[in-house]
């Protein structure tokens, strides 16, 4: 979707970010390696164009035994197993550090993935990338899904974030491949660091 235009904006925006952020980007990676011990980067399967898996990359946020710690949370705490299942999110998320609170406040654990971008796995603006098991959870909508590579940002970002229900989150990322337009992706791109500043600070 979006053909060689959408890829061209793609490839010149994230290489001009990468090269201009590269700095923070080491800085916030030494950040991590010294608040907390595991990898610096997370890697985490995600289904992208055309149902091809790849590995979606991030600043790691959370304690490197993250699984077992979301596990024994949730048989401690019925409301979180609740929250869990209905969004595949928790308001208050004992998985993550400190540090990772505040780079998923501000959306700079993403950063890492531009270089998803240059490797034609992800596009700036797309549908938020998720695992092949919540794609499930898409129904009759996975298919608008899988019509164009997942992104950075997103219509969902820009309207509301963690604050929109998950239906509304689906019905966003269907709506943008439905109405997509170069002129779109602008536009959601200009709107998303404020959206991510709104959302820091009312997280």
């Amino acid at each position: 979707m979006g053909g060689w235009t959408k890829r061209s904006l793609d490839v010149a925006v994230a290489l001009v970010m990468l090269v201009v952020l590269s700095p923070l980007i080491a800085g916030l990676a030494l950040l991590v390696y010294i608040s907390s011990p595991g990898s610096v980067f997370f890697r985490h399967s995600r289904v992208g164009y055309q149902n091809r898996p790849f590995g979606c990359l991030k600043l790691r946020t959370m304690v490197a035994n993250a699984d077992e710690v979301l596990e024994q949370h949730l048989q401690l705490c019925p409301d979180a197993r609740d929250e869990w299942e209905q969004t595949k999110k928790l308001r208050d998320d004992p998985r993550v550090t400190p540090v990772g609170h505040v780079l998923r406040k501000l959306s700079l654990d993403e950063l890492p993935q531009l270089y998803n971008v240059l490797r034609g796995e992800m596009s700036l603006v797309g549908p938020r990338p998720v695992p092949a098991d919540e794609l499930r959870r898409y129904g009759k909508s996975s298919r608008f899904y899988l019509r164009t590579r997942p992104g950075i940002t997103g219509l969902w970002q820009v309207s509301g974030r963690n604050d929109t229900t998950y239906k509304r989150r689906i019905a966003c990322d269907r709506a943008y491949v439905t109405h997509f337009s170069t002129a779109t992706d602008i536009a959601i791109l200009a709107q998303t660091l404020p959206a991510a500043m709104r959302s820091g600070e009312t997280s």
